[in-house]
């Protein structure tokens, strides 16, 4: 079972994930707001929480070389951003 607070870090991630593959061209917003609306939607009926890439993978908008290319950035983008923020006072 996911907490809110699980929720809202996976929701999190999941529109960074987004919001890189739309930058990359992969899918467009409205693709990327349809399966956030359904991860979220399962999420709250189910308990079992989907992957966004998955979500978009089992819809044919992405492929796992994309997918990979997207997490790649991901995890680039984290580390600059953990980095800076031990930076601060």
């Amino acid at each position: 079972m996911i907490d809110d607070k699980e929720f809202d870090v996976a929701m999190e991630y999941a529109f960074y994930f987004g919001e890189i593959a739309i930058k990359k061209g992969f899918i467009t917003e409205q693709q990327l707001d349809e399966a956030l609306n359904e991860q979220m939607i399962q999420d709250l009926t189910t308990n079992n929480h989907r992957l966004i890439g998955k979500i978009l993978l089992d819809k044919g908008l992405i492929t796992h070389h994309q997918i990979a290319i997207v997490l790649e950035e991901l995890v680039k983008n984290k580390k600059i951003f953990l980095s800076l923020t031990n930076m601060l006072p």
